[in-house]
């Protein structure tokens, strides 16, 4: 692959992924809540390894030239952000000896956040328009979904490493500031929120 083509690509990919979002709020939020950051983190890249194994496979293509698709979709991720983040609004996370007990460190957590990015709308649009700019289609002797796989890849690597960070960060911080930790709390629960209303008034809006 083009090198230049791949620092660019490294270089928006992880100017996306350091926008805070529905991935942020949820890392924060098991980590305030004494649940494994490294299982959070697992779930949501397992989440963006289906949509580099659904890239690679072209079938990332056929969801990008079906609107009702995309719609169900969209519609599906930003009504379960809905649902998370009132959830967190009712229960917010607060460290410390007073914080409710922490959720169980199995499938659960794993699965939640697998399918948070799964249906995360930015890893959607990263996939489904930014990516396939930075594939090089003459000139190279990689085939298209290699190179596919590859970008994908580093995506995910970009997510686990920025997000174990904000995770361990927002531990180490908030610990030992109960009020600080329902306030930052409380502000994710509204972020999910307030991004699952944007995109299911903004799809709604488009049929």
């Amino acid at each position: 692959m083009d090198s230049g083509l791949l620092l660019s690509f490294l270089a928006l990919d992880l100017l996306l992924v350091c926008v805070p979002g529905a991935d942020w709020a949820y890392v924060i939020t098991a980590a305030l809540r004494g649940s494994p950051v490294t299982r959070a983190v697992a779930g949501l890249v397992s989440g963006y390894a289906l949509h580099t194994a659904l890239a690679t496979a072209g079938l990332a293509v056929l969801v990008a030239g079906s609107p009702r698709l995309l719609t169900v979709l969209t519609v599906a991720g930003a009504g379960y952000l809905l649902w998370l983040g009132w959830s967190v609004l009712r229960r917010p996370a607060v460290p410390g000896p007073t914080a409710e007990p922490a959720p169980p460190a199995g499938r659960g957590l794993f699965s939640r956040g697998a399918v948070i990015s799964g249906l995360n709308p930015k890893g959607l649009l990263l996939y489904l328009s930014l990516l396939p700019q930075f594939l090089t289609l003459r000139g190279t002797h990689l085939p298209v979904p290699a190179q596919t796989a590859a970008l994908g890849l580093l995506h995910m690597g970009c997510c686990a490493a920025v997000y174990l960070t904000v995770g361990t960060l927002a531990r180490a911080l908030l610990a030992a500031r109960p009020a600080a930790a329902r306030a930052v709390s409380r502000t994710s629960g509204a972020a999910m929120l307030g991004i699952g209303a944007f995109l299911l008034v903004e799809r709604l809006a488009m049929l």
